[in-house]
């Protein structure tokens, strides 16, 4: 029996068509068709754009799509890279991951509001230590020296003058 590659060029040389009229009709890149028809699937990165493109590309040859997906499921098994299913999640968990997921999970909605909420009241305490030092500063320490002169010693009270 065939592979699914020469099942696929044979019905594209049969009706005539280029690999660039295949691309325009399939939307698939004409790199692809060409790695399809020699039966490189290692020019793919997932299985499902192995699926989808040949799916596509029978569909568009009118090949007997249910048969053609059959014996590609039965190709791709027998790969090394695509006869298992990738991993979901990967084997690494580094510090950087447990961090990012500790931060995934973090609600910064109401972190957001309690920071705000501290900062007003971080405002608050600094304008209202200002204004209390403002308040219990001397008036007279701005004067330059020799604006009031005492007349006397200080002993006796001077007499008013008439």
């Amino acid at each position: 029996m065939p592979t699914v590659a020469e099942q696929l060029r044979a019905a594209r040389e049969a009706r005539k068509l280029t690999i660039a009229e295949v691309a325009e009709a399939t939307k698939i890149r004409t790199d692809h068709i060409r790695a399809l028809e020699e039966g490189n699937y290692n020019a793919f990165s997932a299985t499902i754009y192995i699926r989808g493109s040949v799916r596509n590309y029978a569909t568009l040859l009118k090949l007997d799509t249910p048969r053609i997906m059959a014996a590609l499921d039965e190709e791709l098994h027998g790969t090394e890279k695509f006869s298992e299913p990738p991993p979901l999640v990967e084997e690494s968990n580094t510090t950087l991951d447990q961090v990012m997921f500790l931060l995934s999970k973090f609600d910064w909605r109401k972190s957001v509001i309690g920071l705000a909420a501290l900062g007003v009241i971080l405002i608050a305490m600094m304008v209202t230590l200002l204004w209390r030092h403002h308040q219990r500063a001397n008036p007279l320490a701005g004067l330059p020296p020799a604006v009031y002169q005492p007349a006397g010693s200080g002993e006796t009270l001077p007499l008013p003058k008439r």
